[in-house]
């Protein structure tokens, strides 16, 4: 992989553990899963191995350890309720999704198991949260911290520009390449999940950003590279992790709280909602295919208008 190292996944793991996991991102990228879902669910793997070695209170767990085809339902709910205690019911629920798909591939693909244990296995149960979006003067402060002529401010302008006027997700901007970018047309082509390719248009202030940062990318280090967004020194890109370690660092200096891309996606979609326009039309931007995501990623905005409402209509106030 280019940024993410499964190799180290696999390391200090049991020999049939490690093997099957192998086998299974070798099935994975034989169907083209992107590099980050195969990382996580292969990590998620590896760490139910480690949870059975080293934290399982079920003494019959020994077994399981070296050999997933040995591991039961009641082990991976221990597992799932330890990731609970010590993480977050929404880790725990992405964990729960990917050895939903590691077992799936033991029993159908490999044969290895009659039926998987997470067939009885429910899934954890996450609040329901609204996500804080940020607004215009949050991401003015953002941009703010960003004036100035060094590669790196006209880099980082042109990232947070096209972040916020596009709601991609940061995947799709971290790994664009110099050739997605069309000015002509000021449009953009993002790789979504599932090798889905989309191109959306972006407005004249990221079209400016992005020439600027283009024109000084032209003389920097490392400008042969495919990359689109190339590191400060040393002639090597800049990664999507890369860029949420930028963005942690300008928020905090700018006294915004979790700041990271997917915040400029909920506002993105935010802003659409409240605007009512067509949510069709939205889930082709974003690059949804499901239903049940707008409806997510709106709820802000939902909840937004519905105060409006209330206060527009002074229920209780005419008495």
């Amino acid at each position: 992989m280019t940024t993410l190292n499964i190799a180290k996944v696999f390391e200090g793991l049991p020999r049939t553990w490690a093997g099957f996991l192998q086998d299974w991102d070798r099935t994975m990228r034989s169907r083209n899963h992107p590099d980050t879902t195969r990382y996580n669910y292969v990590l998620a793997a590896a760490q139910l191995a480690r949870y059975l070695k080293e934290h399982s209170p079920d003494f019959d767990s020994d077994a399981a350890a070296d050999d997933p085809t040995l591991v039961t339902k009641g082990q991976v709910e221990a597992f799932q309720a330890w990731v609970v205690e010590t993480r977050s019911a929404s880790t725990a629920l992405n964990k729960h999704k990917a050895l939903q798909q590691f077992f799936k591939w033991l029993v159908i693909d490999e044969e290895e198991m009659d039926r998987s244990p997470m067939d009885r296995v429910g899934k954890p149960k996450t609040p329901e949260k609204l996500i804080p979006v940020l607004s215009d003067a949050d991401t003015k402060k953002v941009l703010d911290l960003c004036k100035g002529k060094t590669f790196a401010n006209l880099r980082d302008h042109a990232i947070i520009r096209l972040l916020c006027n596009t709601g991609a997700r940061l995947s799709e901007v971290g790994d664009l390449t110099f050739d997605d970018i069309d000015l002509a047309t000021e449009s953009v082509r993002f790789r979504g999940k599932g090798a889905k390719d989309r191109r959306v248009r972006f407005g004249p202030k990221t079209a400016r950003a992005l020439s600027r940062y283009l024109r000084a990318r032209a003389t920097h280090r490392g400008n042969e590279l495919p990359f689109l967004w190339l590191a400060d020194r040393g002639g090597r890109r800049l990664a999507p992790n890369g860029i949420k370690i930028m963005l942690r660092r300008l928020g905090e200096k700018a006294g915004i709280e979790r700041l990271h891309a997917h915040r400029w996606r909920h506002s993105y979609a935010h802003e659409w909602k409240r605007a009512g326009a067509d949510t069709g039309d939205l889930m082709l931007v974003l690059g949804w295919t499901s239903d049940a995501m707008p409806r997510h990623y709106g709820r802000s905005a939902a909840a937004e208008r519905a105060l409006e409402t209330q206060q527009r209509l002074g229920i209780g106030e005419r008495v």
